[in-house]
């Protein structure tokens, strides 16, 4: 949304501090990623997008990683320093904090609660995501009418999430090896950083979601270390490289991560039951849902288009009196 992509900042250069009064903004909105991080269908990045800190969280994973690989190759204190140095903690200490708190205190009541109320629950993400496609699309400028090319890239990006979804496992696995759970969290974490693409679903489609629940309700810390160092080893493979599709082509990037996200809706469609016709209370609830969904997207993005022009008059004014 106003974050900018990272061709628009330099990637050497310290950011300025983050303003310690979007600290509770921002705990909510790591909560908010971390929340649906647990329901399968639903994207952890689509909502970082959506509440417009994807680009700052994927430049500054950037750094770390970075800082990570100078550590490894002996480049010394300065290499490390100089990344780290670049990196918005302000903004990635509570989220990760808020991302943790929430998986962790509400794995098992999440999990508990879609299965409680599952088309309301659908139609809550649904309403979210089906608004929040236009989050990616307002990262550039365009150009009126878009390219074949873009076009194409969205249906690309449709179909891949839409074939996605439709996997589904027929059923948990009992006791999963922890090398299958080290690449399970490998890949799943690659959805974490795509919009579109629901972790939480692939580990349901391998099989592995209520097992991970599991291990995180009951804090089976083996089975938690291992998904992590796969998670670790996955995170600094997809950064990267969506990095420089930021930064080198940022049109076709964002276009296909809008088309993730339309794809994905397969997963969150409240009426795929084969039962035939619901009644009128199937109908309504997830229905009601969907709009509050669709107006609390709406919301944060006039607020976050307010916030963007208020800071945008501020820095003007400031250069004025600067000059």
């Amino acid at each position: 949304m106003s974050s900018p992509t990272p061709r628009e900042a330099d990637a050497t250069v310290a950011p300025a501090p983050r303003s310690l009064r979007k600290l509770p903004a921002d705990l909510g909105r790591g909560f908010l990623i971390g929340l649906t991080e647990l329901v399968p269908g639903v994207s952890g990045s689509t909502i970082a997008l959506i509440v417009g800190i994807y680009t700052d969280l994927i430049r500054s994973a950037g750094h770390v990683i970075g800082a990570g690989k100078n550590l490894v190759r002996g480049r010394g204190r300065a290499g490390v320093r100089e990344e780290l140095g670049a990196v918005e903690w302000r903004l990635i200490i509570p989220v990760v904090v808020a991302m943790a708190a929430a998986v962790f205190l509400l794995a098992g009541p999440i999990h508990d609660l879609v299965e409680a109320f599952p088309l309301s629950a659908l139609g809550l993400f649904f309403g979210i995501v089906v608004v929040g496609i236009a989050a990616p699309l307002r990262m550039v400028r365009w150009s009126v009418p878009p390219g074949v090319d873009h076009c194409l890239l969205f249906a690309a990006g449709f179909a891949a999430a839409f074939f996605l979804t439709g996997l589904a496992a027929e059923g948990d696995q009992d006791s999963p090896s922890m090398i299958v759970v080290f690449f399970a969290a490998a890949v799943a974490i690659c959805a974490l950083i795509i919009p579109g693409v629901s972790g939480s679903f692939l580990l349901l489609a391998m099989g592995l979601y209520a097992p991970t629940l599991q291990a995180v309700s009951d804090r089976d810390l083996a089975y938690i270390g291992v998904f992590a160092a796969g998670a670790a080893v996955g995170l600094a493979s997809i950064v990267q490289v969506l990095l420089t599709a930021l930064e080198k082509i940022p049109r076709h990037t964002v276009v296909l991560m809008a088309g993730l996200m339309a794809g994905s809706l397969r997963a969150l469609w409240p009426w795929q039951s084969e039962s035939g016709p619901f009644s009128t209370g199937d109908i309504v609830a997830p229905a009601l849902f969907m709009v509050v969904g669709a107006v609390f997207v709406l919301v944060m993005m006039v607020l976050d288009r307010r916030a963007a022009r208020a800071q945008y008059a501020k820095e003007a004014k400031a250069g004025e009196h600067g000059a």
